[in-house]
């Protein structure tokens, strides 16, 4: 069962409150057993008084509770039978309640686990996957797993329900309970082995459809600009309707599948008892003698079948979350990085190079670089130029050590970066630098939160956080909005225009204070005038500060002391802008 493997990301502690609950369970087993024990002695007392006053163990015990004639005792009788139906009664709901909560920590435990080492993965893993089909996992086939666990944990319980209630019905009476026992079991049996297949095999299409579901809203929330201009939200919807109607059908048809034995076999099960009460009055000739021995098997006929309902119903629950859980499965056994203690920044002491570097996205896959010799000196500013395919943003990339290369070494300091010995190397090395994309991800938080991202409130220093948006020429306009920097930027920044979006990202840089700054088309959304301010404040940041700037334009890399063209994958010229500018010009 694949609820096995999960065991194995389940905490010790957790463990231990697995084993509580299974205590709790068997309770609720001797709970039924005695509330169903408690019944046949009532009826027979209520009819016949006489009959269990004759039996000696009861009328001992009576006379020492003071009890001196069989019609006394209707009370205690009566009384025994409710305190045992009450406690069962108790027994089960809080069973109910540790279940679900139980189940609820577990996949709460078992999402963040999932989420976790999602985070940790390297970024060639992103780059080969669907954002939608991670989310869905995390979100919601967790969420189906938790529903399957707690399906086990309701299919245990029952069935320990279920043994105390046929431990009960054989003292009663051996032969019923085992025909009993046999009609049911073949019946849930046999419809078992007709609706698993079909419950299996709807899982997958359900969550194939809840991850089209959430790629059709990512990406017709995510391009809404252009979904409105274009009017084509039509579109959009047919997508989304196309996965989202036939997994709400899969979903209901697998909770029939679990839910139709109860009323083929309710009914079945009142037959059988007729059939056996007019079977017993043919034999022995009177129905008085008949009617305790029907109350008892009625009452535990009402109580056995829900029971077994609920271990068949939880058994398809099971069977509807196969496509989940292995999915589930497939994020934990993600491999984890070597752990490590907080690293320090790595000084940029001597300069970064590239030693016949070759990368490739893919088995198959062309290079994108081809043999990369080039080398960025300490405090150096460097810009990288080239057609688009010509490898700029992933030498960006690979001096990151966001991917790794194929070929080839990328030394710092004279150093392998991706030196598998030294993993604590590129997280130092990473920790030194600050990167300026030309997307900038802002999140739906204030601007003091988004200079400073990924700190929490509280350690956010606002000194700071002026001073880097006075250098990327967005303080005015913070300190002009009413807020300030407690101004929300709302989601993605879509308050904020991209100027300003690129303004806030340089900040955000400027905020880490990092010895290495890249800056990846950084200014394309600024304006010539407040380009040159910001290129001017970050030349005014001191020659200790290594830049790497990527542009098309040749005006933004003009401040820099060296321009490398990139063409195929490889340097196609290099040196002073105006070196440079000369050679492209010829």
């Amino acid at each position: 069962m694949l609820l096995l493997d999960i065991w194995g990301y389940i905490s010790r502690r957790r463990r231990i409150q697995f084993g509580l609950l299974l205590v709790v369970m068997l309770l609720s087993g001797v709970a039924e057993l005695v509330s169903l024990g408690s019944v046949l002695p009532f009826l027979v007392v209520l009819i016949d008084p006489e009959k269990i006053w004759q039996i000696w163990l009861v009328r001992s015990l009576a006379t020492r509770l003071g009890f001196t004639a069989a019609s006394q005792l209707l009370l205690p009788s009566m009384l025994v039978f409710l305190a045992a139906t009450l406690l069962g009664a108790l027994i089960r709901l809080a069973n109910l309640w540790l279940n679900g909560l139980l189940a609820a920590v577990v996949g709460s435990d078992l999402s963040c686990e999932a989420y976790r080492r999602t985070l940790l993965q390297p970024y060639g893993v992103h780059l080969q996957r669907n954002s939608s089909e991670t989310i869905t996992c995390i979100i919601s086939e967790v969420n189906q797993t938790v529903i399957a666990l707690n399906s086990l944990l309701q299919l245990i319980s029952s069935a320990v329900v279920a043994a105390g209630m046929l431990a009960a019905l054989l003292l009663v009476n051996t032969s019923v309970a085992l025909s009993t026992l046999a009609l049911f079991a073949i019946a849930y049996g046999a419809l078992a082995i007709v609706s698993q297949s079909e419950l299996r095999s709807n899982s997958y299409k359900i969550a194939e459809a809840t991850s089209q579901q959430l790629k059709a809203l990512q990406e017709g929330l995510g391009a809404i600009r252009d979904v409105l201009i274009d009017g084509i939200q039509p579109v959009y919807l047919r997508i989304y309707e196309r996965a989202d109607r036939p997994s709400r059908k899969l979903i209901a048809k697998n909770l029939f599948l679990g839910a139709f034995p109860r009323f083929v076999l309710e009914p079945l099960g009142i037959v059988a008892i007729a059939s056996l009460g007019a079977i017993l009055v043919l034999e022995r000739g009177s129905g008085v003698s008949v009617i305790p021995l029907l109350g008892a098997l009625a009452l535990g006929a009402q109580r056995l079948l829900p029971a077994l309902q609920q271990v068949y119903n939880s058994w398809a629950a099971l069977k509807g979350s196969n496509a989940a859980i292995q999915h589930v499965l497939a994020l934990l056994s993600q491999p984890l990085p070597p752990e490590m203690s907080e690293v320090a920044p790595l000084q940029l002491r001597n300069g970064i190079r590239f030693e016949g570097v070759h990368f490739s996205y893919g088995p198959g896959q062309p290079d994108v670089l081809q043999g990369l010799d080039l080398e960025i000196r300490r405090g150096e500013r460097i810009g990288f130029i080239g057609s688009t395919g010509s490898g700029k943003s992933t030498t960006v990339d690979l001096l990151m050590g966001l991917l790794k290369p194929t070929g080839g070494r990328l030394l710092v300091n004279g150093e392998d970066l991706n030196n598998i010995s030294h993993p604590e190397r590129l997280l130092s090395w990473q920790a030194t630098i600050a990167h300026v994309p030309q997307n900038i991800y802002l999140a739906d938080s204030t601007v003091a939160e988004n200079i400073a991202f990924g700190l929490d409130r509280h350690k956010i220093d606002l000194q700071r956080v002026r001073r880097a948006a006075e250098q990327a020429q967005i303080s005015s306009f913070i300190e002009g909005c009413p807020e300030g920097y407690e101004t929300f930027v709302g989601e993605r920044g879509i308050r904020l225009s991209g100027g300003q979006r690129q303004r806030i990202g340089i900040a955000r840089a400027l905020y880490k204070r990092a010895s290495v700054l890249i800056l990846d088309e950084a200014t394309s959304a600024l304006d010539s005038r407040t380009e040159e301010a910001v290129m001017a404040a970050v030349e005014g940041l001191g020659q200790e500060l290594t830049i790497v700037m990527i542009a098309h334009r040749l005006s933004t890399v003009q401040c820099c002391d060296r321009i490398i063209c990139l063409e195929n994958g490889g340097v196609l010229s290099q040196g002073s802008p105006g070196d440079v500018i000369a050679f492209l010009t010829k």
